[in-house]
């Protein structure tokens, strides 16, 4: 298995503006992700960017940087630009790993692209874990993804899907037993023929409601394939509070 691990990183960010650059116990975050990327087993990491800022202090650190355009609408279309600069070849596999989670396991980045490289007729990978509270399953802002028997991404919703009408006909107050309910877990692998034909792709009006790109290659006919985790990945930094938590764990790296 050969693949490529790609980290795209803005330096806007509505709720944590310069967020790739905050320093991480000596290292800015985005070296950081970099380096957890490098335990895996891609044979190349690279940051994907329209900043200088963040372009210097990952070239400063030796990583890889990949200077992009600053018009994308979305991390996929990022990753469009970056493999045609790189010429990789249509059956090449390139990890989609977010430039906001420092503690990332190497493991779940090999897991990713080892499944999309066993099914050569899928677009993309991902992950999920079960959801066992309530609060998430209503919660619009977690994502959830309905698998089927055969492993493939049947929808992802930001609504309590799949529903259970009888346990639920009261109002959803528990998780009942048995309900096959995940929460998506936003590491993608993705096959560079499929980033190669993601622009041109029209956008479903399903994406534009729930907000989730990912459901652009399922409304095109695109195969997803997802590994079902018993756990959740460590928290990704979402928030100057979230970057805040991590510092007072103190230096895990």
């Amino acid at each position: 298995m050969s693949f490529v691990a790609v980290i795209p990183a803005r330096y806007a960010s509505t709720r944590f503006p310069g967020k790739p650059l905050v320093d991480l116990f000596g290292k800015p975050m985005i070296v950081r992700v970099a380096e957890r990327a490098a335990l895996s087993a891609a044979t190349r990491v690279i940051v994907a960017t329209d900043d200088q800022r963040i372009a210097e202090a990952c070239k400063s650190a030796g990583v890889d940087v990949a200077m992009t355009r600053t018009d994308h609408e979305t991390g996929t279309d990022r990753l469009s630009e970056v493999v045609t600069a790189l010429d990789l070849g249509d059956d090449a596999i390139v990890v989609n790993v977010q430039g906001d989670e420092p503690e990332i396991p190497a493991s779940a980045i090999d897991a990713v692209a080892a499944m999309l490289d066993a099914d050569r007729g899928a677009a993309m990978s991902t992950l999920c874990h079960p959801i066992h509270d309530i609060a998430d399953v209503i919660n619009p802002n977690v994502v959830k993804c309905v698998v089927a028997e055969t492993g493939n991404a049947l929808y992802f919703s930001r609504a309590p899907v799949p529903f259970s009408r009888d346990a639920w006909a009261s109002g959803a107050t528990v998780v009942p037993a048995g309900l096959p309910i995940y929460r998506h877990i936003g590491l993608y692998a993705y096959r560079v023929s499929f980033l190669r034909s993601f622009p041109a792709l029209t956008v479903p009006a399903i994406e534009r409601h729930e907000a989730l790109e990912q459901l652009r290659a399922l409304a095109h006919g695109y195969r997803i394939r997802v590994a079902v985790v018993d756990d959740p990945l460590p928290p990704g930094i979402d928030t100057p509070e979230d970057y805040a938590r991590l510092l007072a764990r103190g230096n895990q790296h």
